[in-house]
């Protein structure tokens, strides 16, 4: 497996709230991950990072797994552990207080992935059957889309586009969602922050299908684009490409 990792802090924000990385394991396994501490709260910055450090140090401790099941225990028990971190953190620090971010994680073996999620970072997956999201957006003009009172069209620009509904270190009570999908050769994850998806139409970023050159280039590509477009936002994105090719690890 292959993978790719770069993170921006755009052209407007006077430092970057994202982190993530891209991490591979002696066992041949491989996790990404995408954290988008919360805009407009004391340290998101730490928040994010946070999340990123204890989910890399659990994935260092972490033995082959072989079976989707054990993979959505890990990574229920992993989100919770993080978000107990993210909480007892700000309680123990003022200037933390009120901090919270988004996750997208992809725990990635030759035959599955699975994913835990909970804000609005999302997760793409190309394989076969085309280019589709796999992720539900944790946010509230998300709901009213799904309940049918605000059309597609009307969310890009609705005044209440950045509130969440769920995120890490808000609550001790959390439900993220866990999934498992197939993941075969040639398969392509996407996962990234909102400062991209706000930026970058679908319909562009479906090139993860078919790009066959050095993922770093595709990273930074869409990247420039949404920092043409405004960059008001920290832009993210790691890919995880399926393949035999070994991969190079990375962290923000």
């Amino acid at each position: 497996m292959r993978g790719s990792f770069l993170s921006d802090q755009g052209k407007v924000r006077n430092h970057n709230e994202d982190a993530g990385g891209v991490f591979y394991h002696e066992n041949g396994q491989l996790l990404a991950v995408v954290a988008d501490g919360m805009g407009g709260h004391r340290a998101g910055d730490v928040a994010s990072q946070l999340a990123v450090s204890a989910l890399h140090k659990k994935w260092e401790n972490t033995e082959l797994i072989k079976h989707p099941e054990d993979a959505e225990y890990w990574m229920l028990d992993a989100i919770f552990e993080v978000n107990r971190k993210i909480l007892s953190h700000s309680r123990e620090h003022e200037e933390c207080r009120g901090m919270g971010t988004t996750v997208v994680v992809a725990l990635c073996s030759e035959q599955f992935t699975t994913i835990g999620h909970i804000g609005d970072s999302r997760v793409y997956l190309a394989n076969f059957d085309g280019f589709k999201r796999v992720t539900e957006d944790h946010s509230l003009v998300n709901e009213l889309v799904r309940s049918g009172q605000i059309s597609e069209e009307q969310a890009e620009t609705h005044p209440r586009k950045n509130v969440l509904l769920k995120a890490l270190g808000t609550d001790e009570n959390i439900s993220p969602d866990i999934m498992t999908l197939e993941f075969e050769e040639d398969d392509r994850l996407l996962l990234c922050s909102d400062g991209l998806t706000n930026k970058v139409y679908e319909t562009e970023l479906s090139k993860l299908a078919e790009f066959n050159g050095e993922w770093e280039e595709f990273c930074q590509s869409f990247i420039d684009l949404a920092n043409e477009r405004g960059g008001e936002d920290n832009i993210t994105l790691a890919v995880v490409h399926h393949s035999n090719t070994s991969m190079k690890e990375g962290v923000d």
